[in-house]
């Protein structure tokens, strides 16, 4: 199965469907401060990694509001594909941006779950691709609502992940220099208890002086 093969930034794309206010209004299976947190998590992976990314937001101006502006601030050079439909894969111009990234590993992040991310990671792999759903960075109306789309999606061969394993998925190494303090920040800033025990061995244990970077996006 090619869903055992390790994700890497030259096999995958990572795209982020419908991260706007009313959508997040609706979410109510997870903790949305945690949501965004972990939404900003995976997009700083992409960016650090320069993974190719697709935005893309449905009715942005009849009723969803704008795109996220800290996702804009992450890539500020990127469109979102815009769309009317509730399936992203029923809109040519956002399937032609996934056929424009190369790859067949997609790592989908949607709101709301049961919708924005069920139909799209079905119909990407009815068509050949296989999905990555990362799980704590999307968001359903419900816990119930949720979990039966994460099931079906997952029953259908799509392979769950978090935010923080696709980051160190694509770092793997801690030898990989070039994008080695781009992750560790990433991480004191967004990873919790993780990024705390990251900054107390840093002082504490290697004396560095402790950071003053702030929270960042």
């Amino acid at each position: 199965m090619k869903a055992f093969e390790l994700l890497h930034p030259q096999n995958s794309a990572v795209i982020f469907i419908d991260f706007q206010p009313q959508m997040a209004f609706g979410v109510a299976s997870i903790d949305r401060q945690t949501l965004f947190n972990n939404v900003i998590l995976l997009a700083k992976a992409a960016k650090i990694f320069k993974v190719p990314t697709i935005l893309t937001t449905v009715e942005s101006k009849s009723f969803s509001g704008s795109i996220w502006p800290q996702l804009l601030d992450i890539f500020p050079n990127q469109e979102p594909v815009e769309r009317s439909s509730m399936n992203s894969w029923e809109d040519k111009k956002f399937v032609d941006a996934v056929k424009a990234t190369g790859r067949k590993k997609l790592i989908m992040a949607a709101l709301w779950t049961e919708v924005c991310l069920a139909f799209p990671a079905l119909e990407a792999m009815k068509a050949g691709y296989e999905v990555y759903a990362v799980e704590d960075a999307s968001g359903g109306t419900s816990i119930t609502a949720h979990n039966a789309a994460m099931r079906r999606i997952e029953q259908a061969g799509a392979v769950p992940m978090t935010a923080l394993q696709v980051l160190l998925e694509f770092q793997r190494d801690w030898a990989r220099k070039e994008t080695y303090d781009d992750v560790i920040k990433a991480v004191k800033e967004h990873c919790g208890a993780y990024g705390q025990g990251v900054e107390y061995a840093y002082t504490m244990v290697h004396g560095a002086l402790p950071s003053r970077s702030g929270l960042g996006h």
